[in-house]
């Protein structure tokens, strides 16, 4: 299955203890790269997430967002911390016996110590259990994502690949007939010069002119290279490299057809292919 190393996903979780958030978003990049932002509280689970992610995940520069927006403190509840208001009292009662005249503490002075009131603390081990978990949804939806962009992707090469097929077929079908016009030409100009050589000897020369117009070779290695981007398009894992390797064999193969060119004809083929080999090239340069 082909995929596409360009994605963005967003999975959300609200419980009574707060809402939690995970993005994810990648794009092209000739490794896996992953960058994550957490939470103090939650960073304990970044080694763990970055494992989850390369699991699922072979290429592609990763930027990972997750966000805890724990409830406010008044629906969460309030507890007292008794063992500091124990202590708070006591120390102020040993105060109270060094004055003459103290006044009366008021409860809500108690309160006001830093520590006294406390939020109903979030249960971590839930919390975290449930961040992996989110993130294993947005690594499902991400992988989906990319692999409907590569069904996509996959569909442009193949169409390439097929124009570059009929290229191929149109300056076969065109090329007797160039290298004949070239052996005609060769033998006018010698004609025109005046230039004595014997028959066996002018042979000769005209046969190693045409052999090095002649594109056989290169037009037989185009067609193997283009059955093996089929071949890989079909597998499982991932081919971005491999492609990208073939694509730069494509465009060997294009250049040496454009400098062996000696008629509009195979000129035209030769610029056409190397537009359809840029062309997936673009697309394989975000294929994982």
């Amino acid at each position: 299955m082909i995929r596409s190393m360009t994605a963005f996903t967003r999975q959300t979780h609200e419980a009574e203890w707060g809402v939690l958030s995970w993005e994810l978003r990648s794009v092209n990049h000739r490794y896996l790269e992953a960058s994550l932002r957490m939470p103090e509280e939650l960073r304990a689970l970044e080694m763990v997430a970055r494992e989850r992610i390369s699991k699922r995940l072979n290429r592609g520069k990763v930027d990972g967002f997750l966000r805890f927006q724990p409830v406010e403190a008044a629906a969460a509840g309030l507890q007292l911390n008794r063992e500091l208001i124990a202590s708070v009292l006591q120390a102020n009662e040993a105060v109270e016996a060094l004055m003459e005249n103290p006044a009366r503490t008021q409860p809500l002075e108690v309160l006001r110590w830093p520590g006294v009131l406390q939020a109903a603390e979030t249960d971590l081990s839930e919390l975290k259990k449930e961040t992996l978990a989110l993130l294993e949804r947005a690594l499902d939806e991400m992988t989906e994502t990319r692999e409907r962009e590569g069904a996509g992707m996959k569909v442009v090469i193949e169409q390439r690949c097929d124009a570059m097929a009929a290229e191929v077929v149109k300056v076969r079908a065109v090329m007797p007939d160039i290298l004949t016009a070239q052996r005609e030409k060769i033998v006018a100009r010698v004609a025109e010069l005046q230039v004595e050589l014997e028959p066996e000897r002018l042979a000769q020369e005209v046969a190693m002119i045409t052999q090095k117009s002649d594109v056989a070779e290169e037009l037989d290695r185009i067609e193997v290279h283009l059955n093996e981007v089929r071949r890989v398009l079909g597998q499982s894992e991932p081919v971005g490299r491999r492609l990208d390797f073939l694509m730069q064999e494509l465009n060997r193969e294009s250049n040496t057809l454009g400098s062996k060119s000696i008629s509009t004809e195979s000129t035209s083929v030769a610029v056409e292919m190397k537009v359809l080999i840029e062309q997936m090239r673009e697309q394989v340069q975000n294929i994982e």
